[in-house]
């Protein structure tokens, strides 16, 4: 399928590595422009190189989300390098677990405000390209433990799933606020994800037996790949979904027992 992302031009937060990288590769593939950034320079550099290689037009930086000077900054050089900005994701996540003042403080200034901050530099080159082409997207990826606390820790207190579930509850507000301007938002809630460096594959290492209580508790009988989760992010991202807004999709291997409606 053919998701008219051609010559368009993404921003993907924390984009080296995992769901992030994944979701570049992902844009790239369907010859969208990206730009990514994360903390780590030389990781920058590498998946910058391997975009570039692809065909399309990418670009990347080392920054500090937690900065806002520096993020807005940096989204703002990208908008004028190349000529405005069609697709935003909110990717990257302080991954704090424990539920102590400094594990919500961590995820908040990150996840949370690294959100809003980087809406709102994005916003007047998401609204400019939704005026012109027809639709812009914002797509956040929150996690599935925002609706089930055993979702990462079996029956544990944590900072890190209503972190998550804020994020959610922001960007519904952001699609019903943005709707009649064809500025669309939703959110991705992933599962269980695997990959190599990745926190699962350092549970497995470390932590077997809470990586063997998380694999059992999915019937599909293993963990989502990082492209798997991409697949459906650049989906929503796309003009092919583009009277889909205000969603948060689950993809979760249906780990989670809720009913979604």
């Amino acid at each position: 399928m053919d998701l008219n992302l051609k010559g368009k031009t993404a921003v993907v937060l924390g984009g080296t590595r995992g769901i992030g990288r994944a979701i570049a590769d992902t844009f790239a593939g369907e010859g969208a422009n990206v730009a990514i950034c994360a903390r780590d320079a030389a990781q920058v550099a590498d998946a910058v190189a391997a975009l570039e290689a692809t065909g399309v037009r990418a670009t990347g930086a080392a920054v500090d989300i937690t900065d806002p000077a520096a993020l807005r900054a940096w989204i703002a050089a990208v908008g004028a390098a190349f000529g405005g900005i069609d697709i935003l994701v909110s990717n990257a996540g302080a991954m704090a677990l424990g539920a102590d003042a400094d594990s919500w403080e961590r995820n908040f200034r990150l996840d949370v405000l690294g959100l809003v901050h980087a809406f709102e530099a994005a916003a007047p080159f998401l609204l400019e390209a939704a005026e012109r082409r027809g639709d812009a997207a914002v797509v956040v990826i929150s996690s599935a433990s925002a609706v089930e606390v055993t979702a990462i820790r079996a029956d544990a207190a944590s900072a890190y799933g209503p972190i998550k579930a804020a994020l959610i509850h922001h960007a519904k507000g952001l699609a019903r606020e943005y709707a009649g301007r064809r500025l669309r938002i939703n959110v991705v809630s992933p599962g269980t994800v695997y990959f190599e460096g990745g926190g699962w594959a350092q549970a497995e290492a470390g932590a077997a037996e809470l990586f063997k209580a998380a694999l059992a508790r999915n019937p599909t009988g293993r963990m989502a790949t990082p492209r798997e989760i991409a697949d459906a992010a650049v989906f929503l991202a796309s003009p092919v979904s583009s009277f889909t807004t205000g969603i948060n999709l689950l993809v979760d291997g249906a780990i989670t027992r809720r009913v979604g409606f």
